[in-house]
């Protein structure tokens, strides 16, 4: 075969030719790196080519070529094409040849989300970005460089759903610092929109722990959010942090952490700040999550209490909306409880939930097991970690700052 690569008919010959052995796909991959100037030379006559190649088929060689083309400034009037056509690609590319050029992949992903963002249209952009990082993915332990863009695409669509598919999966393997920041602070944002708290704790917090030899801002504005979160879902919050903290976050954070007394003269208050940082949504349900709490304290002292009791303890402004907060905690199921309403009568009940039903079975079963399953990961990595010849050397070293002489004797009467 022809290997002149001078013209792009011959190129687009060699992509046709060598698109179906795994051999043959190596093979043009060599081929296409050595191209790259032939693409920056013949951007105008790139397109049309396209049409000669079919994308599940040609996916390689289609990616180089598409990846050129995008490449440049457009408009916005040629924006809605290129969505149309890189969609089309995402959904038909072989995954097993675009993993050959990841960066290119990855390259033509990041300026698909701009465009939809461009456009103002980011639902277009959710279902071919979750198609790109499953193909992208070698497993799905794996942490793309495309995740933080999806979550981002997932926000501003609204589609907290969708997000939540990827937030369900155990990640081990991360390329990048900066995607672990971003992964999980906009899918603590998802979590917060679907009120999963308590995965947003866990997320956001993976945020503040995580190592960083500066303070950077996803950290910070992911503290503000995680204060909040903590608020809403456990009804305080610790200035403290765990011990694997980074002492630059630990030195940094501690000044966002005021303690929030007078809550609601507070937001009044700090309203233009809390907007300003986009928490004000998320400060109005702490408002409203301390009067949940408040209630839920009342049905551990009394068995029954009238509507206006309730407003009265709780400082609610009347029984009509005590019985509007009561009523919504009963349909959340945070508490049990049954209204009169001849009488303004509440009375709460105790938890129906006997633990003994299949459902619940399955339930701790499945926990059990994933349990377990990461018990396994954790001894397979900490395996792993005691081979590595940088923790190898790095442990010898700090082991040379230490001199026997240095610690004290055992005392005579425990030694064996």
């Amino acid at each position: 075969m022809n290997l002149n690569m001078n013209s792009m008919e011959s190129l687009v010959a060699q992509i046709q030719g060598l698109s179906g052995s795994i051999a043959d796909v190596n093979q043009l991959h060599s081929l296409l790196k050595q191209s790259e100037d032939l693409f920056q030379s013949e951007l105008a006559r790139l397109a049309p080519l396209l049409t000669e190649l079919d994308p599940s088929i040609h996916s390689l060689g289609y990616l180089y070529i598409l990846e050129a083309c995008t490449s440049a400034p457009i408009s916005k009037d040629e924006a809605n094409e290129l969505v149309l056509s890189v969609a089309r690609f995402i959904n038909l590319c072989a995954a097993e040849q675009i993993r050959l050029a990841p960066d290119k992949f990855i390259s033509v992903c990041k300026r698909f989300k701009d465009q939809v963002m461009l456009l103002e249209d980011p639902m277009r952009g959710v279902a071919p970005m979750l198609t790109a990082l499953r193909k992208l993915q070698l497993s799905s332990e794996q942490l793309t460089t495309l995740h933080p863009d999806f979550l981002l695409i997932c926000l501003l669509a609204k589609c907290y759903k969708t997000g939540l598919s990827i937030l369900e999966d155990d990640i081990f393997e991360v390329d990048q610092p900066r995607d672990f920041f971003l992964y999980c602070y906009y899918g603590g944002m998802i979590c917060i929109g679907q009120k999963k708290f308590s995965k947003a704790l866990e997320l956001l917090h993976n945020v503040v722990t995580a190592p960083m030899s500066i303070l950077n801002a996803i950290a910070v504005e992911a503290y503000k959010k995680y204060i909040l979160v903590s608020l809403i879902h456990l009804g305080q919050f610790s200035i403290s942090f765990p011990k694997y903290t980074s002492s630059v976050a630990q030195r940094n954070l501690k000044n966002f952490s005021q303690v929030m007394c007078e809550l609601e003269t507070c937001v009044l208050a700090n309203n233009e700040k809390f907007e300003f940082d986009k928490n004000l949504g998320l400060v109005k349900q702490v408002v409203s999550s301390m009067y949940k709490r408040n209630i839920q304290r009342l049905t551990q002292t009394y068995l029954t209490l009238s509507l206006q009791d309730i407003a009265n303890t709780v400082q609610l402004n009347s029984a009509k909306e005590a019985e509007m907060h009561v009523l919504q905690m009963i349909q959340d199921g945070e508490i049990y409880a049954t209204i009169n309403q001849k009488d303004g009568m509440v009375r709460f009940l105790e938890d129906p939930e006997q633990y003994k039903s299949c459902e619940m079975i399955e339930r701790i079963d499945s926990s059990i097991q994933r349990i377990m399953m990461l018990s396994r990961k954790l001894t397979d990595m900490d395996e792993l970690l005691s081979c590595d010849p940088l923790y190898l050397a790095k442990a010898g070293r700090e082991r040379q700052r230490f001199d026997f002489d240095d610690f004290d004797t055992v005392p005579s009467k425990f030694t064996i």
